[in-house]
């Protein structure tokens, strides 16, 4: 918006008896996501698939009103004036309603908390119906994205293929056509997929290399569960960015977390909040496929550390020694194929997202953690990317991956994080939108018109100190380009 239409628009607002929205209505909605999590538990893709449905949901509420950024698939029809609260507030529970119906007294509650707080009952009502549809319209688009789609999996009797760990060796793959299902936003699930280990595209050339014996030998030492070269603060790491236990809110949920902590230190507004969340959903969501791909879409399932290593005397590798009985920090392995590591393409991919919306990686910040052993733990950070390095690394010294298979993850996660930030949900630029409602209409020109022929400097559209025509062909080209992505 031009400087000196500020206050003018600010005065129309106030005149249009628009409701004040807290800017934390985002955030009580995460923690109930959050709680959601830890209620019914699972694993991370389906979870970062419903985060995702529920803040891009509240983001099409919110913005259908605003129209400060593009939509994720369109503006929703707004009937009048409405309220962003009301609106965010009823696409969420919406979304949470009908992914888990079973909770929906708990929604219930919170929605009609969030509604009792408008007092225009005009505006609430129009409010609901704007994120009623925008909800609605997430799911029916996510309503056959395949997410539930559970192929037979079938192991490969081969050194340095995928096994079942223990300690009861009987737990199936989770979730082996994930890599397949619909994407957020991108072509497809390989879109951004890794190398495969140190560049090689075939198992029997992974367990052959150096680089191989020494990563297998960096977890043996650091990631045993009995391990004397393990820092306590490495020990630390390894639980804070766990959350792998039902009952913990999981990798997304951690992630989510953070940007909401940062968002409310940054005093991000309603709509900025909403569109980094939304922002961040997305990126979730499509990480789970990316590193579901490479998982199980490619020739290298790889084992993880505990069967590499008490396997090592069939790995055709003089570098590597086995060690029967050797168990790692965390009581159970999770039951994937190791390459590539979730945690670290959901931790790259949220970071990207992260140092692309405030345009610097350096911000300092702390971070929390629901893994029940460092649950008051807490940890700060001077940059997003060093938050999502130490995501991945934590995984090596939990003794369930290799440090490639952190390494990958983060290039993949940050090019995924990247690609969606440059091509979604994109911050709309209206220079000739006078009264701030973010369109460009005749409402506006009536402003101008007003404007320029009283002489006002606001009408000064070319900066050169003198309202005249010049400045009335600037505001024409302006006006006739109308909002468009920044």
């Amino acid at each position: 918006m031009h400087r000196g239409f500020k206050g003018l628009a600010a005065a129309l607002v106030l005149a249009a008896g628009s409701t004040s929205v807290r800017a934390d209505v985002v955030t009580d909605w995460n923690e109930q996501w959050l709680d959601t999590i830890r209620a019914v538990g699972g694993g991370p893709c389906p979870l970062a698939r419903n985060q995702a449905i529920v803040f891009v949901s509240m983001f099409e509420a919110i913005n259908s009103i605003n129209r400060k950024a593009e939509p994720y698939l369109g503006y929703v029809d707004v009937p009048g004036p409405a309220s962003e609260r009301a609106a965010g507030a009823a696409a969420a529970h919406r979304a949470l309603v009908t992914l888990y119906p079973a909770r929906a007294a708990i929604y219930d509650a919170q929605l009609a908390e969030h509604l009792a707080a408008v007092h225009n009952v005009r505006q609430r009502d129009n409010g609901v119906a704007v994120g009623v549809a925008a909800a609605d319209a997430i799911l029916a688009a996510r309503s056959t994205d395949r997410t539930d789609s559970l192929p037979t999996y079938v192991y490969e009797d081969v050194p340095g293929a995928y096994r079942p760990t223990p300690p009861d060796f009987t737990t199936p793959p989770h979730a082996p056509g994930f890599g397949t299902t619909e994407p957020w936003c991108m072509q497809s699930g390989d879109e951004f997929r890794p190398r495969g280990p140190f560049g090689f595209s075939r198992i029997a050339q992974v367990l052959r290399s150096r680089k191989y014996a020494d990563q297998v030998n960096e977890v043996k030492s650091f990631g045993a569960r009995n391990s004397t070269t393990r820092t306590a603060e490495q020990t630390e790491i390894a639980w804070f960015w766990a959350n792998d236990r039902d009952g913990t809110y999981k990798p997304p949920g951690q992630l989510g977390q953070i940007t909401t902590v940062v968002a409310a230190q940054q005093g991000l507004s309603l709509s900025e909040h909403a569109r980094l969340m939304a922002l961040v959903g997305l990126a979730l969501g499509d990480a789970g496929l990316v590193a579901w791909d490479q998982k199980y879409s490619t020739d290298v399932d790889l084992w993880r550390p505990v069967s590499a290593i008490r396997n090592a005397d069939i790995d055709n590798n003089p570098r590597t020694t086995k060690k029967g009985n050797w168990l790692p920090l965390l009581e159970f392995s999770p039951p994937f194929p190791a390459y590539t590591s979730g945690h670290a393409t959901f931790g790259a991919a949220h970071a990207a997202i992260m140092r692309n919306f405030f345009g610097t990686d350096n911000i300092t910040f702390t971070a929390s953690t629901d893994e029940p052993i460092v649950q008051n733990v807490q940890r700060t950070f001077t940059s997003f990317s060093q938050a999502a390095r130490e995501n991945g690394l934590s995984r090596v010294y939990l003794g369930v991956h290799f440090r490639c298979d952190a390494d990958q993850a983060y290039a993949s996660g940050t090019l995924l994080g990247n690609s969606i930030y440059r091509n979604f949900l994109r911050p709309i630029s209206c220079p000739a939108d006078l009264n701030g409602d973010n369109r460009v209409n005749a409402a506006d020109s009536e402003l101008y018109v007003t404007a320029y022929f009283a002489g006002d400097p606001v009408a000064d559209f070319d900066g050169n100190g003198v309202v005249n025509e010049a400045d009335y062909l600037v505001f024409a080209d302006l006006y006739f380009d109308g909002c468009t992505p920044q």
